[in-house]
């Protein structure tokens, strides 16, 4: 990868689907892993209330510099763990296909204490994000251009990360207004729901705790340590390509089958999955989004040569310190396709002719 400007075009279907078919054909039993995990609800309550005890504790804590340490090593943490099982009952994984209401419900619950409305229109772009993954329009989880354009230095990557919560704002906004602007009932009731939660709690314990609930959620998403899972899951950080369109010629692997194949999401392999419902496992769940997070290590386990070889984390902090100092990756390291998957153009002959190559040799 050497230095760009612009993302990692590609003019092929994403590889999880194609990957999902093969697994399941040689791994049957993987389907008996598609279930709802009883435990994320009990999870869920107590890191609630444990996050309106913390509330109560800080009712008169005032200072500046001190809410601002708890929020980002405390209340912030505990924040993105709940935004994560809201990714897991966007999911279905709390109560299973068969109970939506419930799973919405529970995600609405386990939205209070981050102070910011998201589980609506959360279930509504990630799962755009996961039918379309890499569309140049309907998947918001990429970089904008503007983005691409102006936080490509060290310097400003720094910034980047910091404003991660306003550009997961603005993304929907200047790709899909009209989503915008026709909010679902399910956002509607967020909305109204944590409005009517942030001012009891103004009044109750002072408005200075909705700050710390905001903030907390801020901070979490912005340069934390938990909010690498945002760059390791879908940045193109390894110079995989080549050695990986090896592997076609050295296992006899069709080109056609291996370039369906090719990786466009990464694991992370850490202990920070243990708080975050193994979010880290991001291949596996884009594999099989049917599969709650806790057991996605054992689809790994039960079909180790689909993921073994592919490049993968083992830190979220090392990822963000190699994003930010790193000059050949930035906001546009991340696999595009353009909509509705266009006619080829240059940047496919390109590719094709190194794949060629590679064979070649």
């Amino acid at each position: 990868m050497g230095a760009k400007r612009d993302y990692e075009w590609v003019y092929t279907d994403e590889p999880h689907a194609t990957r999902r078919a093969l697994i399941l054909a040689k791994y049957p039993q993987i389907k008996q892993l598609m279930r709802a995990d009883p435990h994320i609800k009990w999870i869920v309550v107590c890191m609630v209330f444990v996050q309106l005890v913390s509330f109560y504790l800080i009712r008169d804590v005032t200072s500046f510099w001190q809410l601002f340490l708890l929020a980002y090593c405390f209340g912030g943490s505990i924040n993105i763990s709940l935004q994560t099982a809201i990714h897991e009952s966007v999911h279905n994984h709390p109560f299973g296909p068969s109970r939506p209401m419930a799973n919405k419900a529970l995600g609405i619950f386990a939205n209070l204490p981050i102070g910011i409305p998201i589980m609506g229109s959360h279930k509504k772009y990630h799962l755009l994000h996961h039918r379309y993954q890499g569309d140049d329009i309907l998947d918001t989880d990429i970089p904008s251009r503007f983005e691409v354009m102006f936080f490509n230095s060290t310097l400003m990557k720094t910034i980047w990360m910091v404003l991660q919560p306003v550009f997961y704002a603005l993304r929907p906004i200047l790709a899909q207004p009209s989503f915008v602007v026709n909010p679902s009932p399910l956002e509607l009731t967020n909305i109204i729901i944590q409005l009517l939660f942030n001012v009891l709690i103004g009044q109750w314990l002072g408005w200075h705790v909705v700050a710390y609930m905001i903030g907390g959620m801020v901070l979490g998403m912005g340069l934390h340590p938990m909010s690498g899972h945002i760059i390791s899951e879908h940045f193109v950080m390894f110079d995989e390509r080549i050695d990986l369109l090896k592997k076609i010629k050295k296992d006899h692997i069709e080109t056609d089958e291996y370039l369906k194949l090719m990786p466009e999401t990464y694991s992370y392999y850490g202990p920070i999955n243990m708080i975050m419902f193994n979010l880290g496992y991001h291949v596996e769940h884009h594999d099989f989004p049917s599969i709650p997070g806790a057991n996605l290590p054992r689809v790994r386990e039960i079909a180790p040569e689909f993921y073994d070889s592919l490049p993968s984390h083992s830190s979220w902090t090392y990822v963000i310190w190699k994003y930010i100092t790193d000059p050949k990756i930035g906001p546009y390291s991340r696999v595009k396709r353009p909509h509705r998957f266009g006619k080829k153009d240059e940047k496919a002959v390109d590719f094709m002719n190194e794949v060629n190559a590679v064979i070649v040799k």
